[in-house]
């Protein structure tokens, strides 16, 4: 073998070695990220799941707002990657805990029986205001000593929140909660969670987090412009204050 042959089988062999290396290498990060992924969301393989689906305001119990069909659309994607699979459920067809499955609910209390009764549980100091009439403070959101109004196509809030109710379980699953003033605002919490899971896993890691999140010029934007307001976790956990004085009304961004 001359020395011209016997270099060109040398850096096809190493060409070779170098392409598997990469390719593990490759293949490595990619099941890393996956299995974090995973365990953010509580869906390892072949992992059951739940999606709560709310009622649009105003229509019959099987009738889901067009963005909330969205925003169910994108977390079956996220189930999908996780390779895990999801049972829709309507909101009042659940009467189970949680903590075995992980669990999307998606709609304000009054679209979603669900989410009230999450609230109720896991978060006192969340309330929202359910009246029907028309008034500066219908679908507000109160957090602790803070309302949030909610002026429609232009401020719309959300609470994103990822709960696992103090279980110590390993295996105990999460639920995601996205209540929001408008369907838009869910579709856009679904979709700051799709876009940032890696920072708020990297953040909070596999612990309990709720966020506000405020949706800008929705009827121009649709479910794109997102603000973070603030991290709400320890006010939404604790029992709301009881002190007589009207709690403040802020837009303010953080």
């Amino acid at each position: 073998m001359t020395d011209d042959v016997r270099n060109i089988v040398l850096g096809v062999i190493a060409a070779g070695l170098s392409a598997a290396l990469g390719w593990l290498a490759r293949t490595y990060l990619w099941k890393r990220k996956l299995r974090r992924k995973q365990r953010f969301f509580g869906l390892p393989d072949n992992a059951e799941c739940l999606l709560v689906v709310n009622r649009s305001a105003g229509g019959s119990d099987w009738t889901v707002a067009r963005r909330d069909v969205f925003a169910l659309l994108e977390l079956s994607a996220i189930i999908e990657d996780c390779g895990a699979h999801a049972q829709i459920v309507a909101h009042d067809a659940m009467q189970q805990g949680f903590g075995e499955r992980t669990e999307f609910c998606v709609g304000g209390p009054v679209s979603n029986q669900r989410m009230a009764a999450h609230l109720r549980s896991l978060l006192p100091g969340v309330e929202v205001n359910t009246d029907t009439e028309p008034g500066p403070d219908r679908g507000a959101i109160r957090v602790g000593s803070e309302r949030y109004r909610w002026e429609k196509g232009t401020v719309e809030h959300v609470l994103l929140a990822r709960l696992t109710a103090g279980q110590s379980s390993p295996n105990a699953r999460p639920v995601f909660l996205a209540c929001g003033q408008h369907s838009n605002a869910n579709h856009a919490a679904v979709r700051y969670l799709a876009r940032n899971h890696g920072k708020l896993l990297r953040k909070h890691g596999n612990t309990s987090f709720v966020l506000l999140l405020k949706v800008v010029n929705s009827q121009a934007y649709g479910p794109d412009v997102v603000e973070l307001i603030a991290d709400v976790t320890r006010a939404a956990q604790a029992p709301l204050p009881t002190a007589a004085a009207a709690p403040r009304t802020s837009h303010r961004a953080s």
